[in-house]
């Protein structure tokens, strides 16, 4: 049963939420039946609207696995859209600048900058709660600002394209853009290379010797100096790590989907994927699993709106009410653990 948990929790979670969506739905004179084959038909059952679907999970699954490695240490990384907007720029820097290279390397040298990018981002929070003691919500939830900030300088600036009539790049090499891999559709080979990651994120947290040493700085840092971890160290790697993926996410959407740095690169993913990391407690196929359904919601909610007429909106409501429903399955389930733990005591 411990086993199922990560799974039941979120599906229980969206199922909940899907009930109460039907009742808004309702109030707002719509038939939710409706309402949901639009936004499910259209998201999952097409093949332009499941192109679509993968596009938006992309920078989903990678932006939340981030969230969830820093969680697997006990740190709270709110800086995912920040990350984000640095990986974008990192990727395009060097698919503007970096030439006559073949696809074979742009792409790899791209991708890396993004994480790179990302990296430095996420490890500048972890230094200084290791280092210095201070908030890693509070350090970075601020450094988003000035990453959103500095990406919209450049793009108005020095990045801007010649004669663009809004803030935006030139185009990268067509050697530094990914593959689509659903022809005349938008889905590129970011969702395989964040399928991939996944993977091998799993590996690394559940079986090897770093993954263990995540966990227990995570569950108790004072066992972990007893058992000789660095924990100062630990944090900052893991911080730098959670900040890289994100940074592909930002990587993915220029190489991927735009080809160009926009001023608005992200449309808040990286606040997205807080919830998803929540959502899939702790379990990588749980993140897999709440992304889809999240890129799902937005990938649908326009055609909702067209063919239903349920305001965009009741998806946002949708995605709040299932980060409720698994905050209540959360507390529930600690609250049963304390009281069975006193049964034993007695």
């Amino acid at each position: 049963m411990k086993f199922l948990l990560p799974i039941l929790s979120p599906l229980i979670a969206i199922v909940s939420a899907l009930i109460v969506g039907a009742i808004l739905i309702l109030m707002a004179g719509a038939n939710p039946l409706t309402a949901y084959t639009a936004l499910f038909q259209e998201s999952l059952s097409t093949y332009f609207g499941f192109g679509n679907t993968l596009t938006k999970m992309t920078p989903l699954l990678f932006t939340s696995l981030g969230v969830l490695v820093a969680l697997r240490a006990g740190q709270f990384n709110i800086g995912g859209e920040g990350q984000i907007y640095l990986g974008a720029l990192g990727s395009t820097l060097i698919g503007l600048y970096v030439t006559a290279l073949p696809a074979f390397i742009h792409i790899p040298l791209a991708l890396f900058a993004g994480f790179l990018f990302g990296a430095v981002w996420g490890w500048i929070p972890g230094y200084l709660k290791a280092i210095r003691g201070v908030n890693e919500v509070i350090t970075t939830l601020l450094l988003n600002y000035i990453a959103v900030n500095l990406v919209s300088y450049l793009v108005q600036n020095p990045l801007m394209a010649l004669g663009a009539p809004s803030p935006y790049s030139p185009l990268i090499a067509n050697t530094a853009r990914l593959a689509i891999i659903l022809p005349q559709s938008l889905a590129h080979a970011g969702i395989l290379l964040a399928l991939l990651t996944a993977g091998i994120l799993w590996v690394l947290l559940e079986r090897s010797p770093l993954g263990y040493q995540i966990t227990a700085i995570g569950q108790n840092p004072i066992a972990a100096r007893y058992a000789h971890i660095s924990v100062e160290r630990t944090i900052m790697l893991v911080m730098a790590l959670a900040g890289g993926l994100a940074g592909l996410a930002g990587s993915c959407e220029v190489m991927g989907l735009k080809f160009r740095l926009f001023e608005q690169v992200s449309p808040g993913y990286g606040f997205d994927a807080i919830a998803i990391a929540f959502l899939s407690r702790g379990s990588i196929f749980g993140v897999i699993l709440t992304s889809l359904f999240f890129a799902a919601l937005r990938s649908g909610a326009n055609v909702m709106q067209r063919s239903a007429g349920v305001p965009v909106t009741v998806v946002y409501a949708i995605q709040g009410l299932t980060v409720l429903f698994i905050a209540i399955s959360l507390a529930v389930e600690r609250k049963i653990t304390i009281q069975n733990s006193k049964l034993k005591n007695l």
